[in-house]
């Protein structure tokens, strides 16, 4: 099928490599021309598992995935996925601007196409808002109505960064919110080589279901990171309460690692999302509002850690690893280390970062107020004490760290090493 994809981001080229490997023939619509010449030259314009060699293999003359700033190339296609992002400039709330804009513009587009067209909402939005923005503006703007015009639909995304890739092609499940059944049929279409279960649906409910879901996950990061609080204090722990709750198929062990807590674009940005349409209707979400909370509260545990060991944190030297919010990425959206980086330079603290993907982005960050280390070694040398922040494979050699003062957010070292090898080591939660 020929699809076209309007935002090449993270969600949208991910869907475009994912569905060029099923076969389909792609074109990526965006308005940034610098993200679209690098897509067109098979150079992923962030860093993703898999995504540049997948990329090498599809985009290029003569592949079956491309890249353009021009619009009416939707008129060749037969479904258009919106994948724009749905994330404030400071990636803590929803922003639907870009939602708006690329509909209005795809409705404009179509009202020259004869042929039935499906649009399909991707980008992830507040429930209620393909029928109640989406669809009446692609009404308004191409003048036709859904359902005769043009198809309309919901197929949210449940990637997993550092693994989107595997993700898409492997997915656990396909959700397709449909305005009719030709609109399901067609998205179902798109999907008919996925191994997956096909789930169709209205359209509202396909929404809820990724809120709902991404709610979920971090309910569990918060429920563990509270009784690795408790664990901490009693002498227990928290990782081997967590894997024993995990043997019961009720709970399972993903998601129920103890740190500073979650991050990226997702899950903080569809939690607010959440309970904000919780209060605009009036209903109390104490539940979720406490799963925030604890998020919002956990990292600084870290710092409470640091100022125990060292006392007053102006003038120390602080080494921190890892700086994306998780490994295998290179995004900084809420990562936990930016908000400790930030309370340590506060108090006074000499800070010096390294991770081995983010280093360009966490330089204008801070706009010079912190070093930039090379490498782990340089990073940590004359260090007063070594923050882990971020679990990447290469800090986990924990000799490394001989004779230093180590504080984990993410149990990246195991401890009994760690504490026979370093000169004092604790987590956060252990």
């Amino acid at each position: 099928m020929d699809i076209s994809i309007v935002g090449s981001g993270y969600v949208g080229l991910i869907t475009a490599v994912g569905l060029a490997s099923k076969g389909h023939n792609l074109v990526c619509i965006d308005v940034d021309k610098e993200r679209v010449n690098s897509i067109n030259r098979a150079e992923p314009p962030f860093f993703e598992e898999g995504l540049s060699e997948a990329l090498r293999t599809h985009a290029g003359e003569e592949g079956n995935l491309r890249a353009t700033l021009d619009y009416e190339e939707i008129l060749g296609t037969q479904a258009t996925f919106i994948c724009v992002t749905t994330c404030s400039s400071s990636g803590k709330s929803a922003d639907f601007r870009h939602v708006k804009q690329s509909t209005r513009t795809i409705g404009e587009v179509l009202r020259a196409k004869k042929d039935y067209h499906v649009v399909v909402t991707k980008s992830s939005v507040v429930p209620g808002t393909t029928e109640e923005l989406v669809i009446p503006l692609l009404e308004e703007t191409s003048q036709k109505s859904a359902g005769d015009g043009f198809g309309a639909g919901v197929n949210p995304e449940f990637l997993q960064e550092s693994e989107a890739l595997r993700c898409f092609l492997n997915s656990d499940r396909i959700v397709i919110g449909q305005f009719d059944r030709k609109s399901g049929d067609v998205m179902s279409d798109i999907y008919q080589d996925f191994a997956a279960p096909c789930l169709r649906m209205a359209i509202r409910t396909a929404e809820m279901i990724k809120f709902a879901s991404n709610a979920f996950l971090a309910t569990k990061i918060s429920f563990i990171n509270e009784v690795g609080n408790l664990c901490k204090q009693l002498g227990i722990d928290v990782y081997e309460v967590a894997d024993g709750m995990g043997y019961d198929p009720r709970i399972g062990r993903s998601f129920l690692n103890a740190g500073i807590g979650f991050g990226g674009s997702c899950l903080p940005k569809d939690l607010e999302v959440l309970l904000h349409r919780f209060a605009s209707l009036g209903e109390s979400a104490p539940l979720l509002q406490g799963v925030m909370d604890v998020n919002t509260a956990q990292p600084l545990r870290l710092v409470e850690l640091v100022r125990a060991r060292l006392g007053d944190l102006k003038g120390k030297t602080l080494a921190v690893l890892g700086l994306a919010f998780k490994p295998g990425t290179d995004d900084l959206r809420n990562a936990p280390a930016v908000k400790i980086i930030r309370q340590l330079i506060q108090q006074g603290a000499r800070v010096k970062a390294y991770d081995p993907r983010v280093m360009a982005k966490i330089s204008e960050i801070f706009n010079g107020s912190l070093q930039c280390g090379q490498n782990v070694a340089e990073t940590i040398a004359g260090s007063d004490a070594v923050l882990l922040l971020t679990e990447w494979d290469e800090f986990r050699d924990v000799t490394l760290y001989a004779g230093k003062t180590v504080i984990d957010g993410r149990r990246v070292l195991d401890p009994t090493e760690a504490l026979r090898v370093c000169h004092s080591y604790e987590g956060v939660c252990w």
